[in-house]
């Protein structure tokens, strides 16, 4: 095994912002998303001609205002960062999909999961869920349910998860991961302090990696720490795969990595449990 192959899959240090309170951040979206959808209601209305200058002086104007809502320790990625979230999240498809990705509390941190199913199965990274004097799951829009780990493979960094409810939101899981090369995906997480962060990428390729047995997608994507167990969604809806990582490839950089759905199947069909679809 070459250098290359035996770097640590973990977090750059360079990808860590300082902190910020969640009601600072959550403020932060909830003014994007409401300039988003007023811009998106107001090109719905009928307008009379309105001067081009006027326009970007408004915008210019409204960029300031968001920069100086942000803390002076904070880097100008941030404000990539948000902008993008809230842009994808006034999309109905991704508010959609926001509601079946849950935080994971395990009392010693947090990370993200992903609900497969309406009765409560909840899949996540292992490295998750491995420590900790807790285990809890919080829906956007559901609230807070205790957990228990009803399957681990820490070969695969995954883990299985049971709530008890009904009716949950839930993401479909593609049946192979199958993908064109730079096909654009979404993923939906809670990086940093931020929770039901959306963002978006490509599939580069597969990539061999130290600490999973077999190969795992490379993502041309901001990957950030919290991001871990964060859904890996493609056109269709469907989750081809789960981010557990960041590292370095030659010839493309830092890339994030996801652990193909097709590796979570091959477990579930030697489980003596249902997990229902419908």
């Amino acid at each position: 095994m070459d250098d290359e192959k035996k770097i640590p899959e973990t977090i750059d240090e360079t990808d860590l912002y300082e902190d910020i309170e969640e009601e600072e951040m959550y403020d932060i979206i909830q003014e994007e998303r409401k300039k988003i959808r007023h811009k998106v209601q107001d090109e719905e209305k009928p307008k009379r001609p309105f001067p081009k200058w006027v326009f970007w002086l408004i915008a210019i104007f409204m960029l300031l205002n968001v920069v100086s809502m942000l803390p002076s320790s904070f880097s100008l990625p941030v404000i990539d960062f948000l902008k993008t979230s809230a842009k994808l999240s006034a999309l109905e498809e991704i508010d959609d999909y926001q509601e079946s990705v849950v935080v994971v509390e395990t009392g010693d941190g947090k990370g993200t999961g992903f609900s497969i199913s309406p009765d409560g199965y909840i899949l996540t990274n292992h490295h998750v869920i491995d420590s900790g004097t807790y285990l809890g799951v919080a829906f956007p829009d559901h609230g807070l349910f205790e957990a228990e780990k009803i399957a681990e493979y820490p070969e695969l960094d995954l883990a299985l998860l049971k709530v008890e409810g009904e009716d949950l939101p839930y993401l479909s899981l593609a049946p192979s991961t199958s993908f064109e090369p730079n096909e654009h995906i979404y993923f939906i997480g809670n990086p940093l302090n931020f929770n039901g962060i959306a963002n978006e990428g490509e599939v580069l390729g597969y990539t061999n990696s130290s600490g999973i047995e077999g190969d795992v997608l490379m993502l041309k994507a901001p990957v950030y720490r919290g991001n871990s167990g964060s859904p890996v969604i493609n056109s269709d809806g469907e989750v081809i795969a789960v981010v557990y990582a960041t590292g370095r490839r030659d010839g493309v950089g830092k890339v994030g990595l996801a652990i193909p759905i097709s590796y979570f199947h091959e477990k579930e069909e030697s489980m003596l449990i249902e997990i229902s679809k419908e």
